[in-house]
């Protein structure tokens, strides 16, 4: 079992705080009717009123709204894994995590822009197997090839330079990584979505990216940054990086590189200037490579049960509505 939006049961946090508003609720009334004058008197005046029918009514009012937030958050019951067949492509997505994606010549952020465009591009590979490869000084797979969307965007939503202890940019190893995470026996149905401002030259880059297209690999890059540079601004202290002699670092887009990989491929290079255009670019590019029949087995069905909570929910606040304050019968 698991709960499908933990981040809903935040409002688990009101239950306290309602609790607490209905006792100082009832130390006001206390209060109050002592200062309206005799006791006894103001105990006649209010006497068709239920202290227990008020206290059963708060807690029907609690529950419902306890249960309501675990409807939220989507209670679920975990199934078997399902064999779905696409007609798609495997696409390895490459993002440079290095400290200079944080420079701001792009706003937010190079890196938060890239994060942007990966999100937009995964509308778009419906049909297609995704992973993911985070790169600075050294590579780290982040997500083998899955069909499972939800993963995917979880896992480039938490990217960023803590993940990736060494600091640089080798794009070589984060090619050769991509390369290892197809099926070594197809030529085809393969590409790379590579992500960097190619700040580092890496000579051995180009090596790779020709090993690549020996395998059938199409290699497509996006260059994210200005050539002109920007300092690169650090998120804790929210300074500019500075080198060994106190000069503030200027983190330039080395285009160049970035190119050279995208043709050794048969690919294409972009820089990062407009989101749609770069989106409806990738996409058509990626949408021309011969498809195959992916077999996953990634996909599990939950079975939901926040719909119980609700009804149950409901069925309270109505009980609640239509109980009276006042004494019944029963009451």
């Amino acid at each position: 079992m698991r709960l499908q939006h933990l981040e809903y049961l935040i409002g688990l946090i009101a239950i306290p705080a309602l609790v607490f508003l209905f006792w100082w609720i009832l130390q006001w009334k206390k209060k109050t009717a002592k200062k309206m004058g005799d006791e006894k008197l103001i105990q006649q005046l209010v006497g068709s009123y239920s202290p227990k029918n008020f206290l059963i009514k708060f807690i029907l009012a609690v529950t419902a709204i306890t249960g309501i937030i675990l409807g939220a958050s989507n209670l679920q019951k975990k199934g078997e894994p399902e064999n779905v067949t696409l007609a798609g492509v495997d696409v390895m997505l490459v993002l440079d995590v290095s400290k200079s994606m944080l420079a701001n010549d792009i706003q937010p952020s190079r890196l938060e822009k890239a994060k942007q465009l990966l999100m937009r591009l995964l509308d778009k590979l419906e049909n297609d197997r995704v992973g993911l490869i985070l790169f600075a000084g050294h590579s780290y797979m982040q997500m083998p090839l899955t069909t499972d969307e939800n993963a995917s965007r979880m896992y480039i939503q938490n990217a960023s330079p803590d993940a990736v202890p060494t600091q640089g940019t080798v794009i070589a190893e984060a090619l050769r990584m991509a390369d290892n995470a197809f099926n070594s026996k197809e030529h085809k149905y393969k590409a790379v979505v590579l992500i960097s401002d190619g700040e580092d030259h890496d000579p051995e880059a180009l090596n790779v990216a020709k090993q690549l297209a020996e395998d059938g690999v199409m290699i497509n890059t996006i260059g994210i940054g200005s050539p002109d540079g920007a300092p690169i601004i650090d998120p804790v202290t929210r300074e500019s990086k500075k080198d060994e002699n106190g000069q503030v670092v200027i983190s330039k887009l080395n285009e160049a590189e970035l190119s050279q990989l995208a043709d050794a491929t048969n690919g294409i290079y972009m820089r990062l200037d407009n989101m749609d255009a770069a989106v409806i670019a990738l996409s058509q590019r990626l949408n021309g490579i011969e498809k195959k029949a992916l077999t996953d087995t990634d996909f599990i069905n939950y079975k939901n049960y926040f719909q119980w909570f609700l009804a149950v929910a409901l069925l309270l606040l109505v009980i609640e509505f239509f109980l009276p304050e006042r004494k019944t019968k029963l009451a």
